[in-house]
């Protein structure tokens, strides 16, 4: 991973550790905490995160999904990681496969697999997804579910 992919992954889980259900993973010099909110070396369906190649592009991106609501089928081209804010979320896969989060719990999001976030409460689902990516590539593609 190069140094700016590095750097903004770092930031990333630096600004979630505020997350009210993390675990401890140490503490800075003054009273400030850091918690791990997610260490992986895959995604959440279990194939590993490879880091595309090109200029990068670092784009981070907040989600509201409305009660009821949903993302439609789409696909990521690129790695992201999120964590839900607030709201019940559920990522559905083609394949039968369901992930569902809380406030404060992170997520390897899925990379090149079709899959559809959907609202699964009663109060909005907002989400901050964090995409190291490549210039001039989409972070996101609508995908509709293969029947």
């Amino acid at each position: 991973m190069d140094a700016v992919r590095t750097s903004a992954l770092l930031m990333l889980l630096s600004a979630l550790a505020v997350a009210p259900q993390a675990r401890a993973a140490g503490d800075y010099a003054g009273n400030a905490k850091a918690e791990t909110l997610l260490k992986t070396t895959s995604s959440w369906d279990g194939k590993p995160i490879e880091y595309p190649k090109g200029e990068a592009e670092v784009t981070f991106v907040r989600v509201t999904i409305p009660p009821g609501g949903d993302t439609g089928w789409h696909l990521h081209p690129v790695p992201s990681f999120g964590v839900v804010l607030k709201g019940t979320l559920e990522v559905n896969l083609e394949d039968g496969r369901v992930k569902r989060l809380g406030p404060g719990e992170p997520l390897a999001e899925v990379v090149n697999t079709r899959h559809l976030g959907r609202n699964a409460g009663v109060e909005p689902v907002e989400l901050i997804v964090f995409y190291p990516g490549v210039k001039g590539t989409p972070i996101t593609v609508k995908s509709p579910k293969s029947e």
